[in-house]
């Protein structure tokens, strides 16, 4: 996937986004940031984390669906031959 994907927000999650880390500043670092800082910062993160985040998201699944994969048998199996077995439990009812 290209990285221009990875960095695009909407404009409502930009704008969380930019409030939470200006929030951060203000809490624990000794310069508050102003939304410009703040924007720039956030576009930093996107363009030079958000793959590795992106990417062990991509695995995360990758390594789930292989496991689903590996027990297709156990996942999706149908035994055969139940109608005797199910009647004779209605019976006993």
């Amino acid at each position: 996937m290209p990285t221009e994907k990875l960095t695009e927000l909407s404009a409502q999650d930009r704008q969380q986004a930019i409030a939470s880390l200006q929030t951060y500043a203000e809490q624990n670092l000794a310069e508050p940031l102003n939304a410009l800082a703040a924007g720039l910062l956030l576009d930093f993160f996107l363009e030079e984390i958000g793959p590795l985040v992106y990417n062990r998201g991509v695995a995360d699944a990758q390594q789930r669906m292989q496991h689903k994969l590996m027990d297709l048998e156990g996942e999706l199996q149908a035994d055969a031959f139940q109608y005797w077995p199910s009647r004779a439990a209605r019976k006993r009812r």
